[in-house]
């Protein structure tokens, strides 16, 4: 595990830095990449060494050089105190829920928040004695008024999965803050530390799905979670003993995908906009669902806290039910049918909503979400088009 190192940097543009960071190519005979190590058993010069654990590397699930070097560029652009990374975005979700709760504490979870997220607390952690309480995306400062005495942890997600709701951060982080020792937490994989880096707002602890915007090929699962320096060394803690570390191979990969991560998530998010824009009140289409749409009800946080969009937003079909969402996606030819998002082709899910206890609607029809890729936005609106008139029947 890499700690926080000194930036330097920081002045320099976002591209600058993402070339940069996280690697020395010095510390490695000048190579311009870091070694992929692969690593379990590290051998120490002397017994004294080894029972004291006094060198850098003592054993491959407590890091290496690969897995330094990717921590090192997180921290870079979280601010944050370490991170760890981990095998998959939803181990991103569970480890720092399972390193802070336990048995009879209260979480506070965003209704709108990632569907296996939920699973895990609807399952796991309430047969470990946690009560899960949902709250409307749209609380703000109100969530206070659901904090009782053994709340430990709020769970945000800004925007919203699916559905892209937007939530006053900085009010929750202040609710949280007068009430004690409650610990934030942003699944912040939508907008990257690129677009809002939530550690500057107040939030204790960024998670990501790095299988995403930093991956961009659609062949890599890593979770990365970065914490401030109150909630580091317990992360750490839990991580070390939940003994899930990510793989050599995919830290390098996600290492060398954030090389071009601005890039790629300016551009998707340049394509998606357009789109969106083109979309709203195109026959067929009651509503799109885009924070960075002045129309979108939450646009004004949006605007006041992120400093870009990504590539992925929703439209809710005009009228019709699972038939309208099956034409529409089987008429595509451009967007793949296919779960995850964040890579350079486009995709298309029709969202359910089901497991939903607050933030159910209502909505004129059913949800597509499209991720948009790095196509030409002229053949994605013909695709468009062809789902469209597909799902009109």
């Amino acid at each position: 595990m890499a700690k926080r190192q000194s930036g330097g940097k920081q002045n320099h543009g976002s591209n600058t830095r993402l070339a940069h960071m996280g690697h020395d190519p010095f510390d490695f005979h000048g190579f311009v990449n870091p070694p992929v190590v692969n690593a379990s058993t590290v051998l120490f010069p002397d017994a004294a060494t080894m029972a004291g654990r006094s060198q850098k590397y003592v054993y491959g699930t407590r890091g290496t050089p690969t897995s330094d070097a990717l921590s090192a560029a997180f921290d870079e652009l979280e601010g944050s105190a370490g991170t760890i990374l981990v095998p998959s975005g939803l181990a991103a979700v569970t480890v720092p829920l399972l390193a802070f709760l336990a048995a009879g504490d209260h979480l506070l979870c965003v209704d709108s928040v990632y569907g296996p997220t939920r699973l895990f607390a609807d399952t796991m952690l309430k047969r470990l004695g946690v009560e899960t309480e949902y709250y409307d995306p749209a609380i703000g400062a109100g969530v206070a008024a659901l904090i009782r005495p053994n709340t430990r942890v709020i769970f945000t997600e800004s925007p919203g999965s699916n559905t892209f709701e937007m939530q006053d951060i900085p009010a929750i982080v202040a609710a949280a803050q007068a009430a004690g020792d409650i610990v934030t937490m942003i699944d912040n994989t939508w907008a990257t530390p690129l677009n809002f880096r939530a550690l500057d707002f107040g939030v204790d602890i960024s998670i990501h799905a790095a299988t995403k915007y930093p991956s961009d090929h659609s062949d890599t699962l890593l979770g990365s979670v970065s914490a401030n320096q109150r909630t580091w060394k317990r992360l750490h803690d839990a991580f070390i003993a939940l003994g899930v570390p990510a793989g050599p191979q995919e830290c390098y990969q996600v290492l060398r995908g954030l090389r071009t991560m601005k890039l790629r998530l300016d551009k998707q998010g340049e394509n998606a906009l357009a789109l969106a824009r083109w979309l709203e009140g195109k026959p067929g289409v009651a509503r799109v669902l885009h924070p960075a749409l002045a129309s979108f009800p939450g646009h004004d946080l949006w605007k006041r806290d992120m400093k870009g969009a990504a590539g992925l937003f929703a439209i809710v079909l005009d009228g019709g039910g699972t038939e309208a969402a099956h034409r529409f996606l089987d008429a595509l030819e451009i967007f793949g049918l296919g779960y995850s998002w964040g890579g350079y082709e486009s995709l298309a899910v029709h969202v359910n909503l089901s497991d939903r206890v607050v933030a159910k609607g209502p909505y004129a029809g059913p949800l597509i979400r499209l991720q948009i890729g790095l196509e030409d936005v002229a053949d994605l609106k013909a695709d468009i088009e062809r789902g469209l008139r597909a799902a009109a029947g």
